[in-house]
């Protein structure tokens, strides 16, 4: 085993430590200069690429179109919807000088007084204050509407915690509808389309449901979820769609005449998912050998090593040009490791490191008998195979590996989400992890105890759980409905 997998620390000795090694190691990310602020390399960015792309796809399915909003805010922009504004405060950076000068000493630069800002602005935490602004300017009559655009950016958030950097790349999607249905319904279909990628392309279970409203976006009448829990029974909270009702529209006096050329405030959503995705990629499926992706996004679906040198190796490639033909002929990312820079078993580690979901390798004696040896990431299984048929076997073998590593992600998380009436139960059990389903009287005060005393929040109110009324294990009051509470990312 090569040397940067014997340094990998082990999921059980530390978990967040075993994710950080593991982004490094990857080869996926590093640390930046510039504090809170990520250096994404080209294999972790390759991995967003086939996200984006295909959210990209599937927003566009749904009737928006992107756009690019600026990065630069007007502070009293911020001021205008009070929930927002206090919400994002503590987040905030701020732009307060236009430019830099030379000291007079030549030892480096200092901001100019004489520059200083009219009005200072805000490095976009989020997007919805100047996208209303500029919306006012689009909206004028019912046959302006619906309006859907998003975009994909970079948004500034001064926070530091595990998971979290202060500058990190989303999509943010915004729309504007006529009427509060249509706006509801839009919010509801774009938590699908999260729910559709994560399950369909990520292979990460969720859960979708409707937020408290102290957990809800500032500024939203309700925020919708889709919540995965990672390895250690945490969750995260892995997309967000929320209807934002008229607060925005409201704020920044958007409205438009109706079929009776009546004025009236449009209903506003918002909706985004972030690089927290390639996190919760990673803490959903890998191992202590490394990521483990799933087939639909992995950079490199399948990659060949040839082993021999000289004329053998010039038969072995000679042999396997047309196999690695048929395999991007069927849409396969293949990457042919010929180097002589690397010996074979350094290779074998890093790939598996990396998580490329298959592995197929060819020496000598394998030219000779017509065959190739086959290795799956996610169970780590080998076998020999005949070159003949091999792309058809790996074009389902692939399907196979997407199809297990989901089953095994749904099968981890349905095996710890517990029912839960009783709250000394409940914290003492909350520490190891889990989802648990509890019964909550629907105050604030009841969802702060229960914060304060076990670090747990809740998740969400789920969709498609029958609930029963209850009693609120807390405080004793009647409850109309069972929520998901867990300790999270």
């Amino acid at each position: 085993m090569a040397k940067e997998l014997k340094e990998l620390t082990k999921r059980a000795d530390n978990y967040s430590q075993w994710f950080n090694d593991l982004v490094v190691k990857a080869d996926m990310a590093e640390q930046s200069a510039v504090r809170g602020c990520m250096v994404i390399k080209p294999y972790g960015y390759a991995i967003w690429e086939k996200m984006q792309q295909q959210l990209d796809k599937m927003f566009k399915e749904t009737g928006a179109q992107n756009a690019y909003f600026p990065l630069l805010i007007p502070k009293s922009f911020l001021s205008r919807e009070a929930e927002h504004v206090e919400g994002f405060a503590k987040e905030c950076a701020v732009v307060t000088h236009y430019r830099l000068r030379a000291k007079e000493d030549k030892s480096g630069v200092e901001v100019d007084p004489s520059a200083k800002l009219e009005e200072e602005l805000i490095v976009r935490p989020t997007s919805e204050t100047i996208i209303w602004n500029t919306y006012k300017n689009w909206i004028h009559s019912w046959r302006d509407l619906p309006l859907m655009c998003n975009q994909w950016c970079n948004v500034m958030r001064w926070e530091m915690r595990f998971l979290r950097t202060s500058e990190f790349l989303w999509q943010e999607g915004h729309t504007a509808h006529a009427t509060r249905e249509e706006a509801e319904e839009e919010a509801q279909k774009m938590l699908k389309v999260y729910a559709k990628f994560a399950e369909e392309w990520m292979a990460v279970p969720v859960i979708q449901g409707v937020k408290s409203e102290t957990e809800r976006f500032a500024g939203a009448l309700d925020t919708y979820t889709i919540e995965a829990m990672m390895q250690d029974g945490k969750a995260l909270q892995s997309g967000t769609s929320h209807f934002l009702g008229q607060n925005f529209a409201k704020a920044f006096e958007v409205t438009y005449l109706n079929k009776d050329n009546k004025p009236e405030y449009v209903w506003a959503t918002s909706w985004g998912v972030s690089t927290r995705l390639i996190g919760a990629l990673i803490m959903t499926h890998s191992d202590d050998n490394g990521l483990v992706l799933p087939p639909k996004l992995a950079p490199i679906q399948v990659v060949i090593v040839p082993i021999s040198k000289g004329d053998d190796l010039v038969h072995i490639t000679e042999r396997l040009t047309p196999v690695i033909e048929e395999l991007r002929k069927a849409g396969i990312t293949v990457k042919y490791d010929d180097a002589d820079n690397k010996r074979p078993g350094f290779k074998f580690a890093d790939y598996e490191l990396k998580g490329v979901p298959v592995r197929l390798v060819m020496g000598a004696r394998d030219l000779e008998n017509g065959t190739i040896e086959v290795m799956r990431r996610d169970t780590l299984e080998k076998e020999t195979r005949p070159v003949d048929g091999i792309v058809e076997y790996v074009e389902q073998l692939l399907e196979d590996i997407q199809k297990n590593i989901f089953e095994k992600a749904k099968n981890y998380r349905d095996a710890h989400i517990y029912e839960c009436d009783n709250y000394e139960e409940f914290k003492e059990r909350v520490k190891d992890g889990g989802f648990f389903l509890c019964h909550w009287d629907g105050t604030a005060e009841t969802e702060a105890k229960i914060k304060e005393e076990t670090q747990a929040t809740i998740r969400c109110v789920p969709f498609g759980v029958e609930q029963t009324p209850g009693i609120d294990m807390v405080s004793g009051k009647p409850s109309k409905a069972r929520v998901i509470i867990a300790r999270s990312y």
